[in-house]
């Protein structure tokens, strides 16, 4: 029987994984954040405790953790709570759509969420502590680390690595054997056709934008 579960974090983001697990039948128990960052006693009808003291209300031996953090400092923010609950010997649970794809030969790490509509293929592996928000395409044997950020609708393709703490914007399209380092930024729209060193970050161009024109250009009249 899967231990009972703490959502670490009180925002938005916490609240939805927290109704997402609530909906998979997993025994949610309350909501932990560091003190000088709550600001009310509950969610969910749960209650919120100081992360400092956790442990002295959710002891590890009967729970396990969820870090429900988003990208926040380039996914910092998230690897630093997630050391620390680690550090007091929380377990980490993960969350697998049932409406995504993953192969059963495919490997993921702890503390990572896949959204529905996801399709991670054969021999694909995903670091601890990683989320895919909805609808994206993980190609074969693609390896992503740990601490990564993939938004909506993005394509990675075949064979494909992607480093630790990068951050994938919506729609953003990696080619096949693509490397990307560490701390790597993509923006919304962007395709990398090549590698990409360490600590790079890519901004599509930015849209031409001609106000009055659109009726001209396609010859109606008013």
């Amino acid at each position: 029987m899967a231990k009972k579960l703490v959502i670490v974090g009180a925002g938005k983001t916490a609240e939805l994984f927290g109704t997402y697990f609530k909906d998979a039948d997993r025994q949610v128990v309350g909501f932990a954040v560091e003190s000088r960052f709550i600001n009310k006693t509950d969610m969910l009808g749960l209650p919120i405790v100081a992360f400092e003291s956790v442990e002295d209300k959710f002891p590890a031996r009967e729970h396990e953790m969820f870090i429900a953090i988003a990208s926040s400092r380039l996914n910092r923010d998230r690897a630093r709570l997630f050391e620390m609950a680690k550090s007091k010997g929380y377990n980490f649970a993960s969350y697998v759509s049932p409406h995504a794809y993953l192969d059963k030969h495919a490997k993921i790490g702890e503390n990572v969420f896949i959204f529905e509509n996801n399709v991670v293929q054969y021999g694909c592996s995903i670091g601890d502590d990683t989320i895919l928000w909805s609808g994206n395409h993980i190609g074969h044997e693609t390896e992503i680390g740990k601490h990564v950020f993939i938004s909506s609708h993005i394509v990675i393709s075949g064979y494909c690595k992607i480093g630790d703490y990068c951050f994938l914007g919506v729609n953003s399209t990696i080619a096949d054997s693509v490397e990307l380092g560490r701390d790597c930024t993509v923006g919304a729209g962007a395709l990398i056709a090549g590698n990409l060193a360490a600590n790079c970050i890519v901004q599509p161009a930015k849209m031409d934008i001609r106000e009055g024109l659109s009726r001209k250009f396609w010859k109606v009249r008013e």
